[in-house]
């Protein structure tokens, strides 16, 4: 999966769960789109989906200090690149 691939299924996610249409890639999703914790959870569910697998929990545990789009990307990018290997 290329990182405009993952780019652009991240924003279809963010379109279809949390109804947030075009999110800036490096907008703070906390204070632009009051994304929480709860939102965090189920986001990371969808990226499970999306990348057929389950997160460890120090995968999950990686993912608490994404604040914006960009490294939301760049997170999801980590882990294909990983789960191809």
């Amino acid at each position: 999966m290329t990182r405009d691939e993952i780019e652009k299924a991240i924003i279809g996610i963010f379109a279809d769960q949390f109804e947030i249409e075009d999110p800036g890639l490096d907008d703070d999703l906390r204070e632009h789109y009051e994304f929480d914790s709860i939102d965090a959870i189920e986001l990371l569910r969808e990226i499970e989906i999306l990348l057929n697998t389950q997160l460890s929990r120090e995968d999950k545990k990686a993912a608490m200090d994404i604040r914006t789009l960009n490294q939301i990307v760049d997170y999801v990018a980590a882990l294909t690149h990983r789960i191809e290997k």
